[in-house]
């Protein structure tokens, strides 16, 4: 009988921006056991250096793959993340954002079917590789109010993984693991740090720079900068 220690890791498909919360969940798949397929998307977005962040994720990682695919959401628009013409709010200083995420408004940063797009591109990965899991950073706390981080869903996408692949079909199914769901940004970066994750190559500003420079004003840099403060650890974000 084979040593179990000698079997070979399952596959998972980690959806890796070059942000906070999928750098984390690179890092709960692979203490999980997975062997880690990490998928970004070059989709028009303003801040094009996250994919960088996101290659440099995966390596510190030991990412089995990395790949990185084309997606021009941006020919759409409708986002200020890949419409130029539209400004990206900022937060004001003594925001709460803690009750600003459930007031139903969704903000301009929305980009119309991201995650769902980003997982229909997992799925077809995670079935060629027969992955067991494909793992999302979504939060539906410290967020910004998005439809596509709500626990609803993750369920919905979950039942259409179980009806739409061979693998549901015939009954060993992907799992769609939010690890991250029903976490605050603090705990998060508690998590990630007792992981090993260097957040310093990490980019959560909506507009930051070609140097990964944030730019302190965004919603995004917001809830950043307060989940280090209220996780008591030093934020290694460097600000315009």
């Amino acid at each position: 009988m084979a040593d179990e220690s000698t079997q070979p890791q399952q596959a998972a498909v980690v959806l890796l921006s070059g942000g906070l919360d999928s750098a984390t969940c690179l890092a709960i798949a692979k203490q999980r056991g997975y062997r880690c397929h990490a998928l970004s998307f070059d989709y028009g977005q303003r801040s094009r250096i996250e994919v960088e962040l996101a290659a440099k994720q995966a390596r510190a990682q030991g990412a089995a793959e990395h790949r990185v695919l084309p997606l021009p959401l941006g020919e759409f628009g409708g986002s200020s993340l890949t419409d130029p013409g539209i400004e990206v709010p900022e937060a004001a200083a003594d925001t709460n954002t803690d009750s600003d995420a459930n007031t139903g408004q969704i903000p301009s940063t929305y980009v119309p079917a991201r995650n769902t797009v980003f997982l229909a591109h997992a799925l077809a990965w995670a079935e060629v590789l027969g992955a067991g899991a494909i793992f999302i950073g979504v939060n539906a706390l410290d967020y910004s109010g998005y439809p596509d981080c709500r626990p609803e869903y993750i369920d919905a996408f979950q039942s259409l993984m179980n009806l739409a692949t061979r693998a549901g079909v015939e009954g060993g199914g992907i799992a769609l693991e939010a690890p991250l769901l029903h976490l605050r940004k603090a705990e998060i970066i508690r998590l990630g740090t007792s992981l090993g994750v260097n957040y310093a190559d990490t980019v959560s500003c909506y507009q930051a720079d070609t140097r990964a420079r944030a730019c302190g004003r965004c919603d995004s840099c917001h809830l950043r900068r307060q989940g280090f403060a209220t996780a008591g650890i030093a934020d290694p974000t460097v600000y315009q």
